[in-house]
């Protein structure tokens, strides 16, 4: 029985992530729930599943949600960002889903793997922020690292995993990073100045969080899935290449030297990753529809176009400067914040990142303070940035 912390639990990996726990009661139980401010959903996924422990970022949404589960569950309520870091080291959590979006969930998951646990991350800017540091705590910790992001997943699955084979991994001649393009594929970087939030989140495969959505329209998370791939593969940017496929059915590949290529092909359902990273090396039904290639007809492929979205470019930069993708994620965070909030337009998203990478100085962090420090010196500029932009 696996006890499971769920950081970002009303978030779509959270749910899905909950999915599959209530699956297979007889292997998993959800233990400690963990979100922001979202207490319907909450109370909800807590009279469902009964989790001992349930934290919630802010003070008022802790309050709120403690007064509604009173009497009607025995969960424990818990208030702040402290909580959630204590319960990823706790001895009643087994397995922690790193799903919180965003540099907020970089210390609960530095936490789970300085622990030791079985840690399932789905959190990109734990290794885009603080990859040398994290992956250290990996290390030292023996922490179980495996990769929910479905082309990580994919890659995972298609590279060597035991021991015995590591010396496989000197064959391998690159790796392919899929993307479906997202919404405004085959469109012109002009056609995308008056581009909408909501057109933006309207991805054609997935079902993900806003913030998620406009990173796959600007093809941001592309760049920072291939940091990913660097650090969780002991990859060089030069050997991750990324391969637009419409289709989201393969979700990555691995070219050997001999020629062989394999891919991992499945729906676009986060449920299969996240089923596979519960149960590895087993693996368990994860209520996800058959792929029937006979009715999907047809896999298309083609090149990104980095005019178009030049956010892949500035990552390929700024993966070669020490700390920067440290400013680049945060940069865009912002970036994505003031779209949504409609203060700047789709297309100002990179010029926020561009600004703010030759505005500040940048340097490899090698504590959580200093990348603590380089976050906020690069969400400091991007700020600045955005806030001189008019839309009028």
């Amino acid at each position: 029985m696996q006890r499971v912390m769920v950081l970002g639990a009303t978030g779509s990996i959270g749910l899905s992530t909950l999915d599959v726990i209530g699956r297979h009661p007889d292997k998993y139980r959800a233990q400690v729930l963990a979100a922001n401010r979202s207490v319907d959903q909450m109370e909800a996924l807590c009279l469902e599943h009964e989790p001992a422990h349930a934290v919630m970022f802010s003070d008022d949404a802790a309050a709120e949600l403690e007064i509604r589960l009173k009497g009607r569950v025995e969960t424990l309520v818990h208030a702040g960002d402290q909580p959630m870091v204590d319960f990823a080291q706790s001895d009643e959590v087994d397995t922690v889903m790193a799903a919180i979006v965003g540099f907020a969930g970089l210390s609960a998951a530095l936490a789970a793997a300085q622990a030791g646990k079985r840690l399932l991350l789905a959190n990109k800017e734990a290794l885009v922020s603080a990859g040398g540091l994290f992956m250290n705590a990996v290390r030292e910790g023996g922490a179980l690292l495996l990769p929910v992001d479905s082309e990580h997943n994919a890659m995972f699955q298609c590279l060597p995993s035991d021991e015995r084979a590591i010396p496989q991994m000197a064959r391998v001649e690159k790796i392919l990073l899929t993307a479906s393009g997202g919404p405004f594929r085959g469109r012109s970087r002009e056609s995308l100045h008056y581009v909408t939030p909501d057109e933006a989140c309207a991805h054609p495969n997935w079902s993900m969080g806003r913030k998620i959505s406009v990173d796959s329209a600007s093809l941001v998370n592309k760049g920072l899935e291939l940091a990913e791939a660097c650090w969780l593969f002991d990859r060089e940017p030069s050997q991750i290449e990324v391969v637009v496929h419409p289709q989201s059915i393969i979700h990555s590949l691995i070219r050997y030297v001999d020629g062989s290529v394999l891919a991992q092909l499945g729906q676009p359902d986060m449920r299969t990753p996240i089923a596979y990273s519960l149960s590895w090396p087993d693996r368990v039904e994860a209520g996800v529809e058959a792929l029937d290639l006979v009715r999907t007809g047809r896999l298309d492929f083609e090149s990104p176009n980095l005019d178009a979205f030049p956010c892949l470019r500035l990552a390929y930069e700024a993966i070669n400067i020490p700390g920067g993708m440290c400013a680049f994620s945060a940069a865009n965070e912002i970036a994505v914040d003031a779209f949504l909030s409609q203060k700047i337009r789709f297309t100002d998203i990179d010029r926020t990142i561009e600004a703010t990478l030759e505005s500040i100085s940048l340097s490899e962090p090698t504590t959580l303070l200093e990348v603590q420090a380089l976050d906020r010196s690069a969400r400091d500029a991007a700020t600045a940035f955005t806030s001189d932009i008019s839309i009028g």
